[in-house]
């Protein structure tokens, strides 16, 4: 079987480790069937997506719609290696799922606007719902309704064309989408859990998520959350494109 490919942006060794876990956590997946490249380190020029039995991108603190001035010489560099890596994914419908910078990353590719103007939500669970008219696989044994973890700045301000809405919130009408038939994006997480936001919570208090003074109530309000379902959407793509991506 051809391994998956997760890339990730996380400038904080913690976070970008705690991501990489539940990753291989929440997708089944062994040490070996994943393949970690952390994009604010490495270049991405020469990874061939088709490799993969699919892509997976991770989230972190870098925002496309910031100005150019605001960005790091890495973020400029695998933000335009990135949009090569698209042109592959998309010309050959390549399995992908991108969570919440991947929203990003996916409506900037397609030529939709994706800003902080409207639709950003603090740290915390907000309830998501499906798009009942489209069934996808990706979505089996997810229920019409349930609560995943969120903390985004920039969000899709409206359906980039060709894309599928398949969920969304009521403070962010565009939470998941999916392009051609194999390429998914979400903007809420769905490898956080509790223990993993609460890492996030203490690694990104400074980064104007939230008032730092505030980080031990935020983590005391997600400490009782229940966040039992968008762990499936990680699991059920990999079983999806495991299965159908045989050496």
């Amino acid at each position: 079987m051809k391994p998956f490919l997760l890339l990730q942006h996380r400038y904080l060794d913690e976070a970008s480790d705690k991501e990489h876990e539940a990753v291989l956590q929440y997708g089944e997946l062994k040490t070996e069937e994943l393949i970690r490249v952390r994009m604010e380190k490495d270049s991405i020029a020469k990874i061939n997506p088709l490799d993969y039995s699919g892509v997976i991108t991770g989230g972190g603190p870098s925002n496309f719609s910031d100005k150019k001035d605001n960005k790091t010489d890495s973020q400029i560099r695998f933000e335009s290696e990135i949009i090569e890596l698209y042109n592959t994914i998309f010309e050959h419908d390549i399995p992908y799922l991108g969570m919440c910078y991947g929203m990003g990353s996916i409506t900037n590719y397609l030529g939709g606007e994706v800003s902080k103007l409207k639709f950003s939500e603090p740290v915390g669970s907000v309830k998501i719902v499906l798009n009942n008219s489209i069934h996808d696989p990706i979505l089996n044994d997810v229920p019409e309704s349930f609560s995943a973890f969120v903390g985004h700045k920039e969000s899709c301000q409206k359906l980039p064309e060709g894309a599928v809405l398949l969920a969304s919130s009521s403070t962010c009408p565009i939470q998941m989408i999916r392009c051609k038939q194999n390429i998914y994006a979400t903007q809420f997480h769905p490898e956080l859990d509790v223990p993993g936001i609460i890492i996030r919570i203490n690694a990104y208090k400074h980064h104007g998520y939230f008032d730092p003074n505030e980080a031990d109530i935020l983590i005391e309000s997600v400490k009782n959350e229940s966040i039992l379902h968008p762990q499936k959407i990680l699991k059920n793509f990999v079983k999806l494109y495991r299965s159908n991506h045989q050496d």
